[in-house]
């Protein structure tokens, strides 16, 4: 329950941003995620997006009178600096938000966020938890978990039918999350694991973890986590011989992986959001992406361009910036966006999954199973 002076210090700022509609040339929108750490190309992803959807809404002449301008917040993935970023915003005076990345760090920033009044839409943070405290400020523009999960166990189950599988995660939020997802839908449809355990996020030498899973005999291995283990773990399986199947996430699917991988990486199965950049509605946008020399191909790209659609729509509809009408707004109007028609329920998650399974290539690309 949000506490009296934090109540009234919302309205405050309810009462200052509709009265400064009429006045206010710009709207802040703060970006918040990693711009600097390992999974720092995730971040930029994100910030391509929302730069892009804010150009072109200041192109088409901004929002009720106002140009809209990103403010860029570095959390590093890292849920210590999340809350720092997250207490920097609500000093700032932002009270829009896309963001943050990383599940573990969206998480402890959405508390926050709602406590102080705030509107965030993260493009990227899966993890179920997150929406399932009963705010109403915290919305989403890509699948959870459960969904991406139960997706990857049924492509498992139904198309791969490994001998011997194992499932492997980092020990954070969103991977072991996953993965806890995928081993018990699997279990449920009565293929065992031989192997569920995680490695440290971090780590440089996979020795130990291969060989195990060598001993083990496994053909197909799962991994919950990010590209930069997956990687290297790619990386050292080829040069032990190891050469069982794999199958990650969204956390895997960028060119660093192939960079890290090589070789190994190519046929790698991962499940991600819908190639939004292939929709042919979406070509002027990639264009404009393109013009500016950065990559529209990303998992994040359009779920965050989205992101900011939502937020100049309830704006337009409510007539203000109040983030609790907002929210009040996205919840109970579809929208037609990047990412096709938006819906939400009323934990603020999307009522359709934007996910599907891809083979990723060694170049860097990849391509749809199903």
């Amino acid at each position: 329950m949000k506490t009296i002076k934090t109540t009234l210090k919302a309205v405050a700022l309810a009462v200052m941003a509709t009265t400064s509609l009429a006045h206010a040339d710009t709207l802040k929108i703060g970006l918040a995620g990693p711009a600097t750490g390992p999974v720092a190309q995730y971040g930029d992803m994100q910030k391509i997006g929302v730069m892009a959807a804010i150009d072109d809404i200041n192109k088409a002449g901004g929002i009720n009178g106002m140009q809209l301008e990103g403010v860029i917040y570095d959390d590093a993935c890292d849920p210590k600096q999340a809350v720092a970023v997250a207490n920097k915003i609500v000093n700032d005076g932002i009270q829009h938000v896309v963001g943050h990345l990383c599940s573990s760090s969206t998480e402890p920033a959405s508390d926050i966020y709602e406590e102080e009044g705030i509107l965030m839409i993260t493009a990227a943070s899966t993890s179920p938890s997150i929406t399932e405290k009963g705010h109403q400020l915290i919305f989403r523009t890509i699948g959870l978990d459960s969904l991406q999960g139960t997706l990857a166990a049924e492509h498992i189950q139904n198309t791969v039918k490994p001998a011997r599988l194992a499932v492997i995660h980092d020990k954070q939020q969103y991977g072991e999350g996953l993965a806890t997802t995928v081993k018990n839908a699997l279990d449920k449809a009565g293929t065992k694991a031989v192997l569920f355990e995680g490695v440290t996020a971090g780590d440089k030498d996979f020795s130990a973890l291969i060989a195990k899973l060598k001993k083990a005999n496994v053909d197909f291995v799962y991994y919950g986590g990010y590209h930069p283990e997956l990687g290297l773990i790619l990386r050292q399986s080829r040069e032990k011989g190891f050469t069982a199947q794999f199958m990650g996430p969204e956390g895997v699917v960028n060119s660093d992986l192939a960079k890290i991988a090589g070789a190994a990486s190519e046929g790698v199965l991962a499940t991600a959001p819908k190639s939004f950049d292939q929709n042919p509605v979406n070509q002027a946008r990639v264009d404009g992406i393109k013009a500016k020399g950065e990559d529209p191909t990303g998992p994040f790209v359009f779920t965050a361009y989205a992101a900011v659609e939502l937020m100049k729509d309830a704006i337009v509809k409510t007539g203000g910036t109040d983030p609790e009408k907002m929210a009040e707004h996205i919840r109970a109007n579809p929208l037609e966006t990047a990412i096709g028609k938006v819906s939400y329920d009323q934990k603020g998650d999307l009522n359709e999954s934007t996910f599907q399974v891809y083979t990723l290539h060694q170049d860097g690309s990849k391509t749809a199973v199903k």
